[in-house]
């Protein structure tokens, strides 16, 4: 079945929420006055492949996630956002590979990755960095457009500050070809078309994109209201929305989040053209995934945030395309740090995850299984907020003074109705994933809104 595998690609986008990829959610709107987004690339893709839809990050955010799927380490408890580890703490993707014959190339403007000493390059014979996304040290001279035009009066002087410096980065930009998605597309398939004389290859593209600010294309600008005669509010700002936004400004940045998932959804197809044309489709293993999705004050806040540990954050979409693939969905539970240990099974390699902590799921590739964790465990390194999933429901362990939560993701997909106290067996069963020593800060109560709960048989 996969005897066909040659080359390795991995392809990483930023911050796309599950239920804005068509193929997910049945082409519906996610919010009142905003259409549904558009992304028929992906959804052609997916259904050439293998569709995971309870796939989670562990450690939040980006450099955690990455640090996961480069190694098939958790980041979830141990460690921050912080630059991979020299060997032998840290191994990754590249090194072993490169070890066993593989040319490893890199091909990202995420640039986080390339801030000094991060080493997210390491092992690669070649990497690429695209320069001047979001708050990229990439122009210092001060921004030609009016500031004013892209916040409101709310906005302070640090958030303004920000807004200016992602302004003078992109005020060069005169047509689609300068937008960063498509110059990461266009270098990866570059990097592809002069990398075919290899036997095979291994490359990770990461794009930045849809992470904020939100400025697509004119093009792909569709889904705000035309009437709409505010602020071109590309970056939002934190805390709860209601204080320094309007109803018709939520939905127009919301509109602005759809038309950025476009814009990268129409570059994605050029590069999944690409892969047909050179030929990589019909040797190589190819996965598609976020490393996390992102809220739209679905719960009162934009941004990511230790406190807003809910599907608009945690599901990702996450696809599984290899030679011959048999397309079919699966609900199996996985997580990031399972990614690696897969790829070096599926490629006659399983020796070398050995020591990692994630799980091959070749069995659920194979069809053997549906089943892989029981639970998923995600949450920030910095906050004590954490959240346990199965298929069914969703519990959320708050700090001292705040209620827990646990929904119901079937019956409640939008996690609208906190169930802790009817439901205090389901949570409790959640809660005793987190196990002893592996969280032991966590208490033994489970805090309901109506009183708390002592756990039993748990072990700390």
């Amino acid at each position: 079945m996969f005897s066909k595998i040659k080359n390795v690609i991995l392809l990483v986008t930023d911050s796309l929420r599950q239920d804005h990829v068509g193929f997910y959610n049945g082409g519906k709107p996610v919010f009142k006055g905003v259409k549904a987004c558009e992304t028929p690339n992906l959804d052609r893709f997916a259904k050439k492949s293998i569709v995971f839809t309870n796939m989670y990050p562990s450690g939040l955010p980006t450099i955690p996630v990455r640090t996961e799927i480069l190694t098939g380490k958790f980041s979830l408890p141990h460690r921050p956002w912080r630059p991979l580890q020299p060997y032998p703490e840290d191994i990754l993707a590249s090194e072993i590979l490169g070890e066993h014959g593989y040319i490893c190339g890199l091909i990202t403007d995420t640039y986080h990755l390339f801030k000094p000493d991060m080493n997210f390059h390491r092992g690669f014979h070649e990497f690429r960095w695209i320069r001047g996304q979001e708050y990229d040290a990439y122009f210092s001279s001060p921004p030609k457009r009016d500031v004013s035009r892209y916040v409101n009066l709310n906005y302070n002087e640090q958030w303004r500050r920000l807004v200016a410096k992602y302004l003078a980065n992109t005020d060069y930009f005169k047509s689609e070809e300068d937008y960063f998605a498509m110059k990461v597309v266009r270098e990866t398939l570059d990097w592809l078309r002069r990398n075919r004389v290899h036997d095979k290859i291994f490359l990770w593209m990461d794009m930045f994109d849809p992470h904020e600010p939100w400025d697509p294309p004119p093009k792909f600008d569709e889904y705000t209201n035309p009437d709409y005669k505010g602020s071109r509010l590309i970056l939002p700002m934190g805390g709860y929305a209601e204080r320094w936004a309007t109803d018709e400004e939520i939905t127009y940045i919301r509109g602005l989040y759809a038309g950025e998932v476009s814009f990268v959804d129409y570059c994605l197809g050029l590069l999944f053209e690409g892969l047909e044309d050179l030929g990589y489709m019909n040797d190589s293993i190819i996965i598609f995934t976020a490393d996390h999705g992102h809220p739209l004050a679905d719960h009162g806040k934009f941004l990511k945030g230790a406190d807003r540990l809910y599907s608009e954050l945690l599901k990702v979409p996450f696809m599984v395309y290899y030679p011959d693939c048999k397309h079919r969905v699966t609900d199996a539970l996985a997580q990031f740090p399972d990614v690696l240990p897969t790829i070096l099974d599926l490629i006659g390699l399983k020796n070398e995850a050995r020591y990692m902590n994630g799980r091959s799921f070749r069995r659920i590739l194979m069809e053997e299984s549906n089943e892989h964790r029981d639970t998923a465990i995600v949450g920030y390194h910095e906050g004590e907020d954490r959240c346990v999933r199965d298929k069914a429901w969703s519990y959320i362990h708050r700090p001292d003074g705040q209620p827990d939560e646990l929904y119901n993701l079937i019956e409640d997909p939008r996690e609208s109705r906190n169930l802790i106290d009817e439901k205090k067996d389901i949570a409790m069963k959640l809660h005793r994933s987190f196990g002893g020593c592996f969280y032991r800060k966590h208490t033994k109560i489970i805090k309901g809104i109506q009183g708390q709960y002592e756990l039993e048989h748990v072990k700390i």
